[in-house]
This record gives structure tokens, sequence and C-alpha cells, in this order.
């Protein structure tokens, strides 16, 4: 064998670093042959087109997900535009009132290229690369001259490499077509989730995730003007771009609903050229503001979906019901054209573009949309809720500030009453102005009622931020002064008690059980009061928690510390007393003071459950309180000792093959020896009508004498009949019994987000905690059958079953971590409850 010079192979390496590999090159196989690939070598190769293109690309790492894969877009731009990105860039900001100062030059607009949210659907992050790379190569030098191009190649690694990793672990030497071959089927929960099993595209606006909270940050350094979002649907489903569906939010402008139709021009001038199928105006619908068309298009921008055909099962390849065979390569060329079409209408428009975006925020400043001009929210009495939504507000970069004095105002919008009322502003309430840049998207995720154009919608239909936070707030038409300085706290200590004979804590939000859960963690005791008292004249409600030295002698001289500790880090206040004695109501060591215990908690997962909805439980205990839970698998429940645990918590699924008889005559063993059940939604379901369970479901009764002719029904209208049964997500006020501990810490009433139409009767051998009677709901849709189905039926409960107890929510609290009001409802249900 011949020796190879080494100047022959820095000449070797010298080429192939000027050749600028394309995908193929660089990895080896053409993206969507032979394997899918995972997101290290996604990366890789955008960190080879920053090495090779110096003056046109540059990568900016946004942050990392739950597993510590490295969130990253890329920058590009013409290398005449590039050394002025930060100028571009703020100049921009400058332009819309979000950054101080006045711009100065040109306006560039900027799109915004997104992939792979939903990490089964992989050939997103497949063409991400390819696209960067035609773009640096030269193709449509246009759009680089006239835009600047962001591109995220895999929004959701977590997920992505979840999907990718399992399909090539099951893939053969090659891929097998056939539709029911192994490849094709993920197991549980599947890839399109992140970490805790939450979808990212459902979280734009609320942020509960770590990756949607550095997303948003880096969106809000941008502000692009064109944003698309790149997606998968069933695998026999033409391709989708924009113009959407209805219902579009009537705050989207006549320029953006005109600019979404330019954009589907040039999408159908490509896919007709190609002679590819798609689709248009129909399914995707641009009304619920937490998606990643409708977040882009409340911010002023142009926001869409694009939906190939492929989604977790398609793999490399995949017979589709026609017989033919759609290919991971064929869906990749798809978003690929779609992606250039896109990028081409902004360049082509780029001046209108850009003008209309600075339009959109001069508008929202000057003459903001809606009837509302102020909003003013409570705050005496609920700090910690208060807490929690401004800080909400400070991310979102929503402005708001603080009343400097009383005063009154009459016909005023009331959330807690819907209806118009007098209401008193105190000093030191919040007051959000609707005079702001980002006005229209403030004004979206207040506003009372959503105006639904059509019934037939692809997710919730109300979502009001007053409602998801239990706020006593109120919007009014008048302007309203306030400071932006936060006026000093008014609160002082009831005495100044040197070693106090205990500390109290207030139960009314989320950060009074992230205290809670935290003095557990500690291992220090607590007690809770069973009814209202008076002490050093100031009162206590029901749900107070009160923390004896005397039952805490174990910690030494560090009591006062560990107490303090984790209040002074969620700002709420404890309050010490030097006595046990009360003015008024029971004593510290009255039978109506409660021991608290920490309870030992697990949750079911795995086949059968609901992914999201066991995320949902997951991320609360884990990321939220902090607070340990084991998870147990499905299959491993019957080997598990139950009495290892004092809490079991079944969130929504399909039960019917996990609680088999012999599953549910364990647990009934289990909770009347002492456990506590916590059944969400299907759990609820799966439990009525079984022994000793007392929940049952409402028997269908149908109004007057059922007709021959009501079965003559018209075939085109099936879909929009079908939603005569439906709630998709509408805002109810439940009647809510406060003195019971499930509901401690609330007022009379709960404003619950309805999701389906549930029918349970009223509990007969329990407690009806918190119920609908009849009334319609406070906003959101809910269809004409639906509606009285809901009527006098059961959304939280609890029943006795011998020494221990089962909790029924059949209302989701924790429905995707952001209806704030319901984590008090759930850890009631934890800690509470007992």
């Amino acid at each position: 064998m011949k020796k190879i010079s080494l100047s022959l192979l820095l000449t070797f390496f010298a080429l192939q670093s000027f050749a600028q590999l394309s995908p193929k090159e660089f990895l080896g196989y053409e993206p969507g042959t032979t394997r899918c690939t995972p997101h290290y070598r996604v990366l890789a190769y955008f960190e080879y087109l920053a090495q090779q293109f110096p003056k046109q690309i540059k990568l900016q790492n946004y942050g990392t997900s739950y597993e510590n894969r490295p969130l990253m877009v890329a920058v590009l731009a013409s290398e005449e535009n590039f050394p002025q990105l930060e100028t571009i860039r703020t100049n921009h900001l400058k332009s819309i009132g979000l950054m101080e100062g006045s711009a100065s030059g040109k306006s560039v607009p900027i799109s915004w290229m997104s992939y792979n949210i939903h990490g089964n659907e992989n050939v997103s992050s497949e063409a991400a690369m390819i696209v960067a790379y035609n773009l640096l190569k030269g193709d449509s030098k246009e759009v680089l001259k006239n835009t600047i191009v962001v591109i995220d190649p895999c929004v959701n690694p977590d997920g992505y490499d979840r999907y990718v990793n399992g399909y090539n672990q099951r893939l053969g030497s090659m891929a097998n077509a056939y539709a029911n071959a192994w490849e094709h089927t993920e197991p549980w929960p599947g890839g399109r989730m992140n970490h805790y099993m939450f979808d990212l595209n459902r979280d734009w606006a609320w942020m509960v995730q770590k990756e949607s909270q550095a997303r948003n940050n880096l969106y809000q350094q941008w502000m692009p003007h064109v944003f698309a979002d790149f997606h998968e649907q069933g695998i026999n489903s033409p391709y989708f771009f924009t113009p959407p569906a209805k219902p579009v939010h009537q705050d989207v402008t006549s320029w953006q609903r005109e600019f979404q139709t330019i954009i589907g021009d040039y999408n159908r001038k490509t896919f007709d050229k190609n002679g590819w199928l798609y689709f248009t105006r129909e399914n995707f619908d641009l009304f619920y503001p937490s998606y990643g068309d409708t977040y882009p298009t409340f911010n002023g921008a142009i926001g869409m979906t694009f939906e190939q055909a492929g989604n977790g099962r398609a793999g490399l390849a995949i017979i589709k019901a026609d017989g033919d065979t759609l290919t991971l390569k064929e869906r990749i060329s798809h978003h690929v054209a779609a992606s250039k079409a896109t990028m081409e209408a902004l360049s082509a428009n780029a001046d209108k573009a850009s003008s209309e975006f600075i339009k959109f925020f001069t508008n929202a400043k000057n003459n903001p949309t809606g009837t509302y001009k102020s909003y003013v929210i409570k705050t005496k009495g609920d700090e910690g809720k208060v807490k929690a939504f401004t800080n909400y507000l400070t991310k979102m970069g929503f402005q708001y500030g603080y009343a400097e004095k009383s005063l009154n105002l009459s016909g005023a919008y009331s959330f807690v009453d819907d209806k118009s009322a007098n209401a008193g502003v105190e000093a030191g309430d919040i007051i959000i102005s609707t005079s702001q840049p980002r006005s229209t998207f403030l004004k979206i995720l207040m506003e009372p009622k959503t105006s639904l154009e059509d019934s037939v919608t692809y997710d919730i239909t109300s979502w009001a931020l007053p409602y998801a936070y239990g706020l006593k707030a109120f919007a009014t038409k008048d302007k309203l002064a306030f400071t932006t300085t936060k006026p000093a706290a008014t609160d002082k200590p009831t005495a100044d008690v040197a070693k106090p004979y205990a500390y109290l804590l207030r139960w009314s939000s989320h950060e009074d059980a992230h205290v809670l859960a935290h003095l557990f963690r500690k291992k220090v005791r607590a007690r809770v009061a069973t009814k209202p008292f008076e002490v050093d004249g100031q009162k206590y409600g029901i749900g107070t928690v009160i923390i004896t030295r005397g039952e805490n002698t174990k910690l030494g001289d560090a009591f006062d510390s560990i107490i303090k500790e984790e209040a002074e880090h969620q700002k709420i206040s404890l309050i010490p007393v030097a006595t046990g004695y009360v003015t008024n109501g029971p004593d510290f060591g009255s039978n109506y003071v409660s021991q608290l215990k920490a309870p030992k908690v697990a949750i079911l997962t795995g086949e059968g459950t609901s992914p999201y909805a066991v995320g949902e439980v997951w991320h609360y205990f884990d990321q939220q309180l902090h607070y340990p839970a084991t998870m147990i698998g499905t299959n491993d429940f019957m080997g598990v000792n139950l009495a290892d645990f004092d809490v079991l918590i079944l969130a929504n699924g399909n039960y019917g093959r996990v609680l088999n008889e012999a599953a549910v005559t364990k647990v009934r063993t289990w909770i009347q020896a002492g456990g506590k059940l916590i059944a969400l939604e299907g759990a609820v379901s799966a439990l009525a009508g079984k022994d000793g369970f007392s929940i049952t479901k409402k028997e269908s009764k149908k109004e007057g004498k059922e007709s021959a002719e009501d079965n003559l029904k018209q075939f085109g209208n099936r879909e929009r009949e079908s939603v005569s049964t439906d709630t998709p997500g509408a805002i109810y006020k439940f009647t809510i019994d406060p003195t019971h501990p499930l509901a401690y810490g609330l007022p009379s009433y709960y404003h619950g987000l309805v999701l389906s139409t549930t029918e349970y009767e009223f509990l007969k051998d329990g407690w009806n905690v918190g119920y609908l009677k009849k009334g319609p709901a406070v906003a959101g849709f809910v269809g004409n059958e639906a509606k009285k189905r809901l009527e006098n039926t059961l959304m939280f409960g609890t029943q006795d079953m011998g020494r221990g107890q089962v909790v029924y929510l059949v209302n989701n609290p924790l429905f995707r971590g952001f209806w704030y009001q319901g984590k008090l409802v759930f850890a009631n249900a934890v800690f509470m409850v007992n």
C-alpha cells in the first residue's frame, strides 16, 4: 500500500473545506434515506456551515432542554448586512417601541423558520439543513439581500431524539414501508412531547416549560415579521399551507390576512409547478393564542402553520391508504420548497412588510383595539397570585403599574361577577393600560369574552388570564393613571416576637403550597386550621397553616431559619405569634387544628395513561412544587406494595386494561387501610360504577318523544352537528364549598376551564366540593346539547372509604400547567384532604 504524503492530506482537507459540503456530503447519506439524523448531527452541520460561511451565518445558543440538549438558532444574512446584524436588530426594536431610542437606517425584515416543535415530526429538522445550505450557496439570492433569516432547526430536541433514536433502533438494513411494521409503531409516550410530556406547540403563550421560556426570551430579541411553523399530520393527508381555516381571531389585521394569502400564492405556484397535492383554509385555524402561528401573529408577525403528511408513523417510507409509498425524502422536499416560497414572499414584499409591522405596534400603543382601556387587579389578600401574575406579565414584556390613590369606577366589567359593576380601586392595586406596544396580545389574553366566528375549532375557546389566576379583576373603558414605582408594603408582623411560639402561613395560592412543600422536605411538622380564628387583632381563614416550635424541637436552633428561608424566597409573609391561645376560634391545640402529614406520593404512568396528563402531574411535583413523587409504570403496578405510599394519583387516561378487577380490588383495599386516591378526568370515568366507589354517571335522558324523523340527517352537516355535544375549553363558574379541605384558600366560587362534556351525579355518599348548577358558561363555546348535559354536574368531590379517601377531580386543575388557580386545588388534594 502506497504512503500518502502529509501535503496530499492537507490538500485533500483544504479542498474539502473549500467544497462547502452539502448535507448529503457532510452526513455521508442523503437526508431522508438510510436513517433519521440525530440531533447532535443536525447541530454539527450548522456548526460546520458557520465555519464555512463566517461572513453570512452566526449561531446563537438560547438555552438548553430539560435533558440538557442545546437550543440553538442560526441567523443568516447577506455579506453586506451581516456586519450590521446587531444594528439592524436594535433599530428594528426601536422602530416598534420595544427599545428606547430612535431607529436610524433602513429596516430589514426578519423571517423565522421554526422546525420540529413536535419531536416525532422529524422531517422538519432534516429539511432545515437543506434550507440553510441552499440559502448560503446562493439559491434565492434576493432573500438574504432583502431580509434576515432566523432558522431554529430543532425546537424540541428531547422529543426529537426520543423519536429518532427509537426509530433507528427499530430500523433494519432497509426501510420496511408496510404500515404495520414494527418500525412504524412508537412506544409510549412517543416523541411528540418534550421531556415532561408537554406539547410545546400549546405552550407558546403560557411558557410553563423551560424550552418555551428560553424561546420566548430569544423571540423578543428579534420580533420577526414572518414566522413559519413546520409540522406533520396523518400519512394520508396532502400538504397544508396558509391561508388558515376559520375561526381567525378578530384582531388579526387586514394586512396580516392579506399577506397570508400572498404567502399562500407563492406556495401554491411552487406546488402547482411540481404537481403536488395540497389544501388550504381547512382544519388549521388562527384562534387559540398559544400556537406557533397565533403567538407570532398576535405579536404583529405573519404567523403560519405548514403541515406535511408523515408524523411519527412514517419513518423513512410508508405505504399510504391509496397504495402509494410516502418517503421521508419526498416529505423533506415539500418542506424545503415551502420554506423557500415563504422566504421569497417576504423578500419580494420587504418594504411593505416592514412598514406594516411598525404600523401594528404604533396603532397598538396609540389606538389600541378592544373595548377596554385599562385593567385593574385587586391586590389585597391575593399577594401570592398577584406576584405570580405580575411575574408572567414581565416575562411577556407587558407593561403595568400601580394605583397611586383610591378611586371609584362606575360601569366597569367585573370578571368575578361577569357583569358591569362599580369598582373600588385602592392604592397599590395593579393597573394595566392597553396603550402599550404589545396591547393587541395583551387584550387577547385578558379579554373576558372571546368572539368565535366558527364553532368548529382546533383547540380551547377561552383562556382569560384573570380567570386562570383566580384574580379579582375589573376592565374599564377609562384610561387610568398609574405609577411604575411599587408602593412600600404595609403589612407588619403582629408582634415583635424574639422567639415565636408559632409561625402562621395564610393559605391562598400556589406559592403558599410551595412553602409547605419545602417545609415538609426539611422534616418540619405543621398543622392546619379547619375553622377561622383571630389572634393579635388579625383574622385568619380556614386552611391557615400553623408551624409550632414545640412540635419541631428536633430542628433545634435551625427552626427559625428553615421556616423563613423558603417564605422569603417565595416572598410570602409568615406571621410570628407569641402564643397558642387565640382571641376567637380554636386554640392551636384544638381538635379543629389538624396535624398535617408529609405524604409519600406515587403517580401511575405508562401505557393506558395520557402522556400529557401524566406530564402535567409530574411537572407540577418536580418543577413547580419541588416535592418528591414516585413514577410507577402501569406494567409494574400489580407488583408494587401500595403500603409504601400515602397518595396514589391516576391522571387522565384510558384505564380499561389497567384497572381490571384485580387492580381495582388492590386499590380499594389500600384506600380502606388509610390510602388516598386522587383520580382525574378519565380515571374518574374508569372508577364510576365500580364496587365501593360512589361516583356515578348520569343516565342519558332525551327530552320529548323520539321520532323516526330524528334520524334523518344531512351528511354534509355531520361535522357541524357533531359540535352540539362538544365543550372545547369553555370557562364555567363552579359553586364551591370553601369549608372543605379540597377548597381551602378558595372563595365560594372557582372559574374552571371545562374541556369536555362530563356528566356525573352529585355524590350521595361523599362531599360535593365543586359543581355546576344551571347556567351558561362565562366564556367560550359550548354546544347546545352540551349545555344541557353540564347542568347540575359534579366537578370536584371526595369520598371516605374505610380509613382512607378518594378525591374525584372530574375537571383537570393542572391543564397544560397554565391554569394557576387550579394548582391550589391540586395542592389541597395532596396535602389538605386527610
